[in-house]
This record gives structure tokens, sequence and C-alpha cells, in this order.
């Protein structure tokens, strides 16, 4: 899968600033005067009892994973598109920030939601992950977050561990971390589209009603339906999930039934705007032309009940809009990720007729920036959970020359990564031939400069964690040359073609990559070489993969029919003793050249 969208692993281990073409990209589409009627003193409450229309402020957010501090190098900076067409990076994330710029953004709107669109933890760094992710849940609850959906990520652990981050109670193995027993999320979980296989109903809430007065709107949550294919087999056991259109066109029908006229999908599914820049305007093209990916058909499907989508997945920025099946334009928005980004969508209720006056609908990306004032409640729950963190995260586990970036079709880190796990494969047997990394597993770069007091150049056991947040086990199987074959064309075709999963290569193991072509004829097969020697179609290969590529992961399904297989130790350790057995502090490592694939474009 993508970098965006790392499969579930089996268990995880124990100032606002809206740059001004933003706010006229993304809300010049729905800067339509209200209807006719609609006349100012309806609007803006100057008669005796409560004004027809209602502003209500819908600030909202994905694809948090955990992400506590702030995140480092590229995974810690948006793209911003000036006025003269060129672009600056803006530092961006952190719950302390993100804390102050919800806040400061809900000062002066007396009706104001906050939601999210899922995988609010799962790959989280180690200050979350450890500890089973209940410091974001408890930061969650700080930042007065109302509701959001389940994404892939809330099943790494399973159901029955997603259903304790929703009700409390200490961790079965791991028990309470504090002298206070976790509370759970004071916000609903909505999983409208995860059946329980045996009961056939919902495994949490489908929907949400908020209320405030006589202003009620709806919420449906729903994760992508293919959950079980990203996700370990573990995680999904006994769970069905159902497509989102028809999932959320049934439920939109029930609360129309209840009189729930405003309602909201929170869709942990997304896509893919035409530039990374967060303020880029995706309907200058025409409405919705500037974006693709599974959303848009999605988005044209789902019925016209339902007033915004919120969206998440893919970690891009946009704030679209998107014809219904009615032919009427609706906003389409996503907030990046690692909360680097929120979103501020005004949404007006109508009184008279209990739905939202949808062409007065504006939405706009705003960026967290770093500098604004820290939130001095997070500051103490990360102090806290920091201090817990500590004894394991300060270790150091290696060290580096410079900057390993996670960034790119190849990257250096993704590289490191294969290297490692061929070097413990060969450990665990002689024979292992070769390691393949998912892209998606590779979750941050390293950076050479020091995060706390370690040192430049230094790796500590809570920067690798960031790396490799799960705990997947190195796997050795057995395939013939032209299954190895096979498995390199998986990554751009069957159901990886239209978004390619480039598999990270161990050292010696070269090929070209021709995105001239389509399909699985992108992979030049008489080009794969392995230590210069080309590839023989009946020859055995012994391969190195982490556990849920061994499991077909991903969609190869090729690398699920290995032979003669052994497991190992978790990714993680692989990469610590790669570390420290390759680097110290005069002889660091240095970023691997990514050179190992051929792109010709």
């Amino acid at each position: 899968m993508s970098a965006m969208s790392q499969p579930g692993r089996r268990y995880r281990r124990s100032v606002r600033l809206l740059a001004a073409a933003a706010g006229l990209a993304t809300a010049g589409a729905f800067a339509a005067a209200l209807p006719a009627d609609a006349h100012e003193s309806e609007r803006g409450g100057h008669g005796h009892g409560p004004s027809r229309y209602q502003d209500v402020q819908l600030l909202s957010f994905n694809d948090l994973h955990g992400n506590l501090e702030p995140p480092s190098g590229s995974s810690g900076r948006v793209t911003e598109l000036q006025a003269d067409g060129t672009t600056k990076t803006i530092d961006a994330g952190g719950v302390e920030y993100l804390a102050t710029h919800l806040r400061e953004a809900r000062e002066g709107n007396a009706y104001s939601i906050t939601a999210a669109g899922g995988d609010m933890v799962g790959a989280s760094p180690l200050i979350s992950g450890l500890f089973h992710d209940e410091p974001t849940i408890e930061a969650l609850n700080d930042l007065d977050l109302d509701v959001t959906s389940v994404g892939n990520h809330e099943f790494d652990e399973g159901a029955r561990e997603l259903a304790r981050l929703q009700k409390g109670g200490c961790h079965p193995t791991d028990g309470c971390y504090t002298d206070k027993k976790f509370k759970g999320a004071d916000f609903p979980y909505l999983a409208a589209n995860v059946l329980d296989e045996k009961t056939g109903k919902p495994v949490l809430k489908p929907y949400f009603v908020w209320k405030k007065k006589d202003v009620r709107i709806g919420f449906i949550g729903v994760t992508l339906e293919n959950t079980p294919g990203v996700v370990s087999a573990e995680g999904v056991k006994g769970l069905q999930f159902k497509d989102e259109v028809e999932t959320i066109n049934k439920y939109a029908k029930e609360l129309q039934r209840q009189g729930v006229k405003s309602i909201v999908a929170l869709i942990h599914e997304g896509g893919s705007p035409a530039s990374s820049s967060y303020n880029y305007d995706c309907d200058a093209p025409g409405a919705g032309d500037g974006i693709s990916g599974p959303i848009v058909d999605i988005a044209k499907n789902v019925t016209p009940q339902v007033d915004a989508l919120v969206t998440g997945h893919t970690h891009a920025a946009y704030a679209c809009t998107i014809d219904d099946p009615a032919g009427n334009p609706r906003t389409v928005t996503s907030a990046a990720s690692f909360g680097r980004l929120y979103t501020d969508t005004t949404l007006t209720y109508d009184r008279r007729t209990g739905d939202i006056a949808r062409t007065s609908v504006a939405s706009a990306n705003h960026v967290v920036t770093r500098t604004v004032a820290k939130a001095a409640d997070m500051t103490a729950l990360i102090s806290k959970w920091n201090t817990l963190a500590a004894p394991i995260g300060n270790r150091a586990i290696g060290y580096i020359s410079a900057d390993i970036p996670s960034t790119g079709t190849e990257s250096p880190m993704g590289d490191l990564i294969a290297d490692a796990q061929l070097a413990y494969g060969k450990e665990l047997d002689p024979e292992t031939d070769l390691a393949l990394m998912n892209p998606g597993g590779v979750r941050a770069g390293l950076t050479y400069a020091q995060k706390g007091t370690e040192g430049d150049g230094v790796v500590t056991y809570a920067e690798g964690f960031t790396v490799q947040p799960f705990s997947n086990t190195v796997n050795l199987q057995d395939f013939t040359g032209a299954q190895l074959i096979s498995v390199l064309q998986e990554q751009v075709s069957g159901s990886n073609a239209a978004s390619p999963k480039i598999l990270q290569p161990s050292s010696g193991l070269t090929y070209t990559l021709d995105l001239t072509k389509t399909g699985a004829d992108r992979i030049v097969a008489d080009s794969v070489r392995l230590n210069g020697a080309a590839i023989d179609p009946a020859a055995t290969y012994r391969v190195a993969t982490n556990s849920f590529l061994a499991g077909g992961g991903d969609g190869f399904t090729t690398l699920g029919l290995g032979t003669n297989d052994l497991v190992g130790t978790d990714d993680l350790a692989a990469l610590a003793q790669y570390l420290t057995a390759n680097s110290t502090a005069t002889t660091p490592i240095a970023p691997p050249a990514a050179n190992r694939i051929t792109i010709v474009s």
C-alpha cells in the first residue's frame, strides 16, 4: 500500500495560518449567496427570536496516528502555494499547537463541532504506541473531539482492543500504566460499515447526532471497505466490512426518518489532489476535477441527503467540491495527516427545514503552525507519558551521518530497512537471498539533528519506533524465480494498478520500472537482477519480508504462497540490531543511495 496508508499490524508495541490563496481557492466555490429568502435579519439574529439561519462551525482533521509531539522531517511540514506560483514549506503539527489552534478557532462560534476522519491511533510514535494509544485518546478527550469515524488502523489490535479504547479499562495484558484507570474515549467512534460476523450488527455506533438547542446534525462514520486488505488477518478477525456508499445511504435514510435532515459523512477513504500544496484549488480545473482516487466515486454516489464529506486515509490535503447524484456541488475535505492541518467548514443550518443550506457551505484548510503558544495541558500530558517511556525510548541504537528520508518511489529509509531484514534473515538462514519491504510500513525517516539531548546523528529506540511502530515479525519464505517476478509485477498491477505500491528492495536486487507502460508491463522483466545475475524462473530464492507481506497483504497475493516458512523476531528489533552492528559514533551509517530501481517516466 502507499506510504500514506500503512496496513495495520497484528500488535503494536507495548496560529492559525490560512494563506490568502487557500481562502480564495477553497471557499470560492461555495461563496454563493444564501437562498433568496434568507434575509440578513433572518441570519443575523437581529429579531426577537432565533434567526432562521444558524452558522455551525465544523472543525475536522484525520489520520493523527498518535502524533502527540511535533512530527520530524517531512512528516512535520506542509507545502504552501504562493500567489506567484512558487511554494514554501511550513513546519506544522504537534497536539500542543493543534489544541491552541482549535481553541482559538472556536472563539466567537457558539455552535462549533469538532470531528475526525479516522486513524486517530495506530502506527503511532513510541509516546503513544508503547501504551496502546491511551495517551492519544486522553489527548483527544482534552481537545474536545466530538466524534470520529474508525479507520483501518483502529483495527491494528482487533475489535476488542478498539472497544477498550472506546469504553475504557486497563489493558488485558499490560495492565494500567498510571495510578488511574484508563477511562476511554469521551467521544463516540463510529463504525457503520463494520459488522460483527455473528450478529450482523455494527461493532460500534453507526451514527451520532450532535445537538445544541434546536440544531441537530447527524454524523455517519465508515472506514474503507478494503480494510481487510490493509490490516492483518488477526486485526479483522470476526468482522465484515461493507460498501461505504450503501452503508452511508442506509443510515442517512434512518436519520431522515428520525427527523435529522442535516448529515455529515465521516469517511476513512480518500483521494489524491493534483498538487501536494495544502491550499491548492482542486476546483480550479472544474468542480472536483483536481482530485482523483476512490473518494471521487464515493462522493458521486452518496445520497444528496448528506451535506458534506470529511475524509482521510490518503494523508492528502484538499477542500474540493464534487457533485452529488443530483448534480449539486458538495464539499469534500481532508486535512493531510499527523495533526499538521485542520479544516474549518461553515455549515449554514436552516431552522425552517432542519437542513443545511448547501449553497452557503464554505471550507478551507488551516496550517497547525508552531508559532502559537503551546497548550499547557497538552505539554503536561506529553511530559507525563514521555517520563514513562524514557527508560525504553532514550536508548541509543545507532548512528547516522545525515538525514535518511522516507520519501520517494524508492526511499533511503526503505532501502535501509530492507538491508536490515536481509542481514537478519542471513543470521536465521545463510541461504537468504533478498528482502522486500512494503512502502507503507516505512512510517517516517531518521533525522540527523537531535530530537532531545541525545546528540546529533544518534538514533534512539524511540526514533526507530516511529519508523517501524508495529510488531511485525521478519519472516523467511522460499519462492521460485517466476514467483519473484510475479511479486514485482503485483506492485503495479491488479489491485495496485491504479496506485502502485513499490516494495523497497535490499542491496543486490535491481530492476527497471517503466512508468510509461501500463500494468505488469511496467516491470521490465529481463532487467531484474540479483547481485548482477538474471533471475532464473526455475530456481528457488529465499526471501525475507515482514509478516504482513508474508500473509499476502497489500495485494501481494504471491507473497502469501511461499513455502518453507521461518518466523523470526520483530522488525524493529531487526532494524535496531542492524544499526547497532554497523555504526558507531565515529563511523555512522550513510543514507543508502536509493538507486536500486531504475525509473523510466
